[in-house]
């Protein structure tokens, strides 16, 4: 049962009276206590009166996915099969992160028939998000209470990463159809296969002149080139504990999504096959052997539950799991963060179990912007202090950005902004440059 803001008034209601009763000489306590009965009397016949709302029959109408960002609408459908009119509120019990309206809604449902609420979410968590129960308040006939039941009944949407950095994929692809020979523009590169033959233009590699195709053409005849395809692409995201610093306005983890995301869709465009693996002690998502459009749509659904642990990366486990998904891919992609020499000591001794002849390996680190700025800033104490700091961090990545490319790996970091197109620039360099 509730009771409502009526109850409060009408016990008030009684004071007058008492008041008057009692300047005449009448008990006041006695006054007191038979408008409290009076009081709580009416009570319990409004709720026993008000209409059992576990006699409406519930169904739900909600998205399967929703990206993190974006807005969702769902709807709760009530039907009553009973005889008498039921009218209430109702709260969708969602959690707090779904960004579900906090206010109750209204429904008045006739005998017979249905009624349709709207409750839109606007998710502020990726992951799975459920409602439970909905708790549905019925007023009695007197409205000064009603009944209360919650109906069980649950719902769930997966909210999925946002991929922002899809906005970079556009011009990576252009570039990628001008590598693979798709526009006017032909760009050749070492170990690349024949595409076809054209005529040359000034500024033209001469090396790639084709004399026999010259001499029978009568004019100057040039071989163009396109990119191997059907390579393998690893990327192991790291999922321990340094995946969940914060680096400007998200976590590292969210930066690696983002970076992870558009290689993918990148090298999924130029025909080479994508293996993903989020791994800390355990594995937290797995995808392999999928290409084409359902690509994309299996990696974000695979992260979109993947939280970062607070606990240290088992690296030789981590690296395993990569080699299991492809044993010697042509790239192989580590989204960490490697900062601390101290720290990284698992990882960089590891490391060169990966860096292998026809495998180019890349450490991507995503790093607080500022810095930089930071590092350079003079004032107060506080600023030097916070500068000597900025400078540490800085010298420490330092150092293990050249143990890395000392163990043959290649150390790519940026802000969480930057760091996905860096990464994918440097995949489209590597096939230019015919080391993909």
């Amino acid at each position: 049962m509730y009771v409502s803001g009526r109850l409060p008034i009408l016990v008030a209601v009684g004071v007058v009276p008492v008041v008057l009763l009692s300047a005449l000489g009448a008990q006041p306590w006695l006054l007191a206590l038979g408008w409290l009965a009076v009081c709580g009397v009416l009570t319990a016949a409004d709720v026993l009166l008000a209409p059992d709302p576990r006699a409406l029959r519930v169904s739900r109408e909600v998205p399967r996915r929703v990206s993190l960002g974006e807005s969702a609408l769902t709807r709760v459908r009530f039907g009553n099969p009973t005889r008498r009119r039921i009218r209430g509120l109702v709260r969708d019990a969602w959690q707090p992160t779904a960004g579900a309206p906090t206010q109750r809604q209204r429904i008045d449902v006739p005998p017979g028939e249905s009624r349709t609420i709207a409750v839109p979410l606007r998710p502020r968590r990726r992951g799975e998000l459920r409602s439970e129960f909905l708790v549905v308040r019925s007023p009695g006939p007197l409205g000064i209470a009603g009944s209360q039941k919650r109906i069980v009944h649950a719902g769930a949407i997966r909210v999925l990463p946002p991929f922002r950095a899809r906005k970079h994929l556009p011009s990576r692809i252009a570039r990628l159809r001008e590598l693979d020979g798709n526009t006017s523009v032909q760009v050749r590169g070492q170990g690349t296969e024949f595409d076809s033959l054209r005529e040359y233009v000034r500024g033209d590699d001469v090396r790639s002149i084709d004399w026999r195709a010259t001499a029978r053409a009568s004019t100057t005849m040039l071989r163009t080139w396109r990119p191997e395809r059907d390579r393998h692409v690893v990327i192991l995201i790291d999922t321990g504990r340094t995946a969940a610093t914060r680096v400007d306005d998200g976590t590292r983890l969210e930066a690696a999504f983002e970076a992870a995301l558009l290689l993918a869709a990148l090298a999924n465009r130029a025909g080479d096959h994508v293996h993903l693996v989020a791994f800390d002690r355990v594995v937290r998502a797995r995808v392999t052997g999928i290409d084409g459009p359902a690509l994309l749509p299996a990696l974000i659904d695979a992260l979109a539950p993947v939280e970062a642990q607070l606990i240290d990366t088992d690296w030789d486990a981590a690296f395993a799991q990569a080699r299991a998904l492809y044993a010697r891919p042509s790239l192989f992609v580590v989204l960490t963060a490697q900062e601390a020499p101290d720290a990284s000591r698992g990882f960089l001794g590891t490391l060169p179990t990966m860096v292998r002849a026809g495998t180019v390996v890349l450490v991507g680190t995503a790093t607080d912007g500022g810095l930089t700025t930071i590092a350079r800033t003079r004032g107060d104490v506080d600023a030097l202090y916070r500068a000597a700091a900025a400078e540490a961090t800085l010298a420490s990545a330092g150092r293990v950005t050249a143990a890395i490319e000392r163990a043959g790996a290649e150390a790519l970091s940026d802000d969480p902004e930057s760091l996905p197109p860096r990464i994918a620039d440097r995949y489209l360099a590597l096939k230019k440059a015919g080391r993909l």
